[in-house]
């Protein structure tokens, strides 16, 4: 049977393969255009002898079960609470406002700074404002996407948090900041700002004033030399006071549930709650699965400067974007395609993550879930990575589409529900490193989670070289990921504590 599936998985490889060629041959690329040619040509499987090799691998059994064993226990203990007992100040300074701007873990970090922020001065937060991303589009607010309530109450005891300011501050909102200069708004706070500087700096606007709004406040406060309470005061809004709201919740609990025990039949649906799922739930039969987290959109792409095979046209339409979006800001640029990958900065393509999973010693058995926003090129450019994972799902094979009416076209509550995934799956591997793979490498090592780490400069070096046969890159591979795989990494000066929450959100038992 699974000799037959190898076959089954090389024949829909030519399949793939022999159109990709055709349109290369009869393709007039002269006359294409090419923001249509960038999103929608993608040239043939760049690593083809590889693919061919990873598709007649055969895995041992033994080696399977090798890779979903748990991390052993590391000697290490979550320890959020502060180290005195929690109170409140008599007498708040004043409201602090924030104003937060990129995607759903930059905003996460964020508050996780503001609660901390408010600490420091005494301050009154107001729930952080989250301004519309301008890449997504995306105009959800704090209570869209997290349990606002829950939120409260865990950090009762610590500072004091209101969702809507007082009538007489009711003048201070964003519309206000944005036509003339203001004395309450504080809009030059340093990147990794230290305590003193908010205590110099912001504390006489909230005397003077009773508000102070921050703006911008992304990475504005410093990871190092901050007092263990506040240190432990942010690792406890990032762990244990920010959970999304219930029906993010509820549908990926829905879509884990269905990846350990999927249907064989279609299940119905009902209006009334998120569809159950019908199999018997049997402890000893639940499946394991894997997450990936496929970033390698067209922003993604444009700004690592590299090649992905796509030709000339490809890469005038890549350089045109970058061009109008970072207006010349990406220093990527100036190195050719070989120096970026050799030091490991060009993200992995669906194609190559595939190949990294196979010869870890992951099979066509496997079930990944495919957690990702677009994904450039499209179904076309995922599709080697399906022939090798066959068993791969994401939020529109596994929800129908009235659970996913409430969060579609939602770039915030669709990485919501990955987050969520990631975080109760057994494995998670990120193609290239970024804000959701920071977020959740941080919240998974915290919980003592498998995490696969891509080595991306051994892998670009490998990728490189076009002669290497699938065992020499299969050995390199298992090397070169050996103690990459959750251990705990202790958090070095300047890194942050959401990536690296050993020692700071952690204690040695």
């Amino acid at each position: 049977m699974e000799l037959l599936q190898r076959r089954g998985a090389l024949s829909g490889l030519s399949v793939l393969v022999l159109p990709l060629l055709l349109l290369g041959l009869f393709s007039p690329l002269s006359h294409a255009s090419l923001s249509t040619f960038s999103e929608s040509h993608v040239p043939k499987p760049r690593h083809l002898p590889l693919l061919n090799s990873a598709l007649q691998h055969e895995t041992s059994q033994e080696k399977q079960s090798d890779l979903w064993v748990p991390l052993a226990d590391q000697g290490w203990r979550t320890c959020a609470e502060s180290t005195n007992a929690p109170s409140l100040p008599e007498k708040s300074e004043g409201y602090l406002q924030i104003f937060l701007d990129g995607g759903l873990n930059q905003q996460r970090m964020g508050i996780c700074d503001a609660v901390a922020v408010a600490k420091i001065l005494n301050a009154t937060l107001v729930i952080p404002h989250f301004e519309v991303n301008p890449v997504w589009r995306d105009s959800s607010s704090f209570m869209d996407i997290f349990d606002i309530d829950h939120f409260i109450d865990v950090l009762k005891d610590d500072i004091s948090i209101v969702k809507e300011l007082p009538e007489e501050f009711s003048w201070s909102t964003r519309e206000y900041y944005a036509t003339a200069i203001r004395a309450t708004r504080i809009k030059m706070a340093p990147v990794h700002a230290s305590a003193n500087w908010y205590l110099d700096n912001v504390l006489p606007v909230l005397q003077s004033y009773g508000i102070a709004a921050i703006s911008p406040f992304s990475h504005r406060l410093t990871f190092d030399n901050l007092p263990m309470d506040i240190q432990r005061l942010r690792c406890k809004v990032n762990f244990q006071a920010l959970i999304f709201v219930h029906h993010i919740r509820a549908l990926g609990d829905a879509l884990v549930n269905r990846l350990r025990y999927p249907s064989e039949e279609p299940e119905p649906f009902s209006t009334n709650s998120l569809r159950e799922t019908t199999d018997k739930i049997d402890g000893n039969k639940a499946r394991k699965f894997v997450v990936i987290h496929l970033r390698f959109d067209k922003d993604m792409a444009a700004h690592s400067a590299c090649d992905f095979g796509g030709g000339k046209a490809e890469k005038l339409a890549l350089a045109k974007y970058r061009q109008v979006i970072w207006q010349g800001r990406v220093l990527n640029s100036q190195f050719t395609d070989e120096e970026l990958r050799s030091q490991g900065r060009c993200p992995l393509t669906p194609e190559e993550i595939g190949l990294l999973l196979a010869a870890l010693g992951f099979d066509n058995s496997t079930r990944l879930y495919l957690a990702s926003h677009k994904v450039y090129g499209g179904e076309a450019r995922i599709s080697t990575l399906r022939t090798l994972f066959p068993l791969m799902e994401d939020k529109k094979s596994l929800a129908s589409s009235e659970e996913r009416a409430q969060i579609k076209g939602k770039a915030s509550l669709l990485a919501a529900v990955d987050y969520y995934v990631g975080l109760h799956s057994d494995i998670f591997i990120s193609a290239s490193p970024g804000n959701m793979h920071n977020a959740l490498v941080g919240h998974r090592t915290y919980k003592n989670l498998k995490t696969i780490r891509p080595n991306m400069a051994l892998l670009g070096q490998l990728f490189l070289n076009k002669n290497i046969s699938w065992s020499d890159f299969q050995q390199a591979v298992l090397e070169g990921h050996e103690n990459r795989q959750g251990e705990i990494r202790l958090r070095k000066p300047k890194k942050s504590i959401y990536t690296y929450p050993a020692p700071d959100c952690m204690c040695q038992a």
